[in-house]
């Protein structure tokens, strides 16, 4: 019991090596996701419609050019609706999926002893035992929006609940395993990597007047196009997965991928990319906008815990 408390009073405890609590690392964390969440999200839902719309009534696939053109329609018809729809399981999201995700992740970087850095390894365990939670989050998000081009509002959640509890919410669990490769991708080249990249940027351009947030851009722009040629199939292969009526007949990963290679035999490459171009504006925003907050929030709390006298800098830092 002691030890536990000891751990407890632990996550509260400012290092001085970074100059922040293991509680204050989550926050910032957190604050930027959720600034994140709110900034991207027209992109986002814009995305899942242009890849939803892949194929039409009948179940045929549709040129690219028709489903943006459709999707584009759906944004014409309901602007706001279709903007904000699926931000509050998103917001809330932010809690239920965010917390396991980067719990892990910082809590086996802890215990790696990695101080303020993210290495690939604790990427990958938290992307993988984070799944469970985030995949119901991302289910209902989508499940919110799958509708639109016939009833031109939101899927109620309640109502999506109500369905899924009919099977013990089993629904709520497709597409798990596109999204533990999505989440790996994402948590390696977002969270591992693109801090890196800013860090040796900003060492580089410092001299020309490049601060936090334009290094921030930089790197951002430089690693979305990988990521995004990565997950834009896992995305894909989500949103058809996840679209499906509930009460309906679930779709496999394996029904979902044969479902991407009729696609790419009709329309050769534009039929796998589809959204392509949306994942990589959606993917500098994103990323720039998690990051930037993030380095308010900690900016903020290192501040914070200097003046209060919890935290000495190295002579010498700036």
């Amino acid at each position: 019991m002691s030890a536990l408390v000891q751990t407890y009073s632990d996550y509260f405890v400012v290092s001085q090596k970074n100059g922040l609590s293991q509680f204050q690392t989550m926050t910032a964390y957190l604050g930027g996701s959720a600034f994140q969440t709110v900034l991207d999200n027209p992109v986002t839902a814009y995305r899942q419609l242009v890849q939803q719309y892949a194929k039409d009534a009948a179940g045929k696939a549709v040129d690219p050019k028709i489903a943006s053109a459709e999707a584009t329609a759906v944004f014409r018809a309901t602007p706001v609706a279709a903007c904000l729809s699926g931000l509050v399981p998103r917001i809330i999201g932010v809690g239920f999926k965010r917390v396991p995700k980067f719990g892990i992740l910082l809590g086996l970087s802890f215990f790696l002893g990695e101080d303020g850095t993210i290495s690939p390894i604790a990427a990958f365990g938290a992307s993988v035992l984070s799944a469970p939670f985030i995949n119901p989050i991302r289910m209902i998000e989508k499940q919110q929006r799958a509708y639109f081009k016939t009833t031109g509002a939101e899927k109620p959640i309640m109502e999506i609940l109500r369905e899924s509890a009919k099977q013990n919410f089993a629904p709520l669990f497709r597409g798990s395993v596109p999204l533990m490769g999505h989440s790996c991708a994402s948590a390696l080249l977002g969270l591992a990597g693109q801090p890196k990249l800013q860090k040796y940027i900003k060492g580089e351009l410092s001299q020309y007047g490049v601060g936090t947030f334009t290094s921030g851009l930089l790197a951002s722009a430089a690693v979305t196009p990988i990521y995004v040629a990565v997950t834009n199939p896992l995305s894909r292969l989500e949103v058809i997965m996840q679209t499906s009526k509930i009460d309906g007949k679930a779709i496999g990963v394996i029904e979902a991928c044969k479902e991407m290679v009729v696609d790419s035999k009709t329309f050769g490459m534009r039929g796998v990319f589809r959204g392509q171009g949306l994942g990589i504006a959606k993917g500098i925003l994103s990323l720039t906008a998690f990051h930037q907050g993030r380095i308010w929030l900690t900016d903020g709390f290192r501040n914070h815990n200097i003046s209060n006298g919890s935290y000495t800098p190295p002579v010498g830092s700036a």
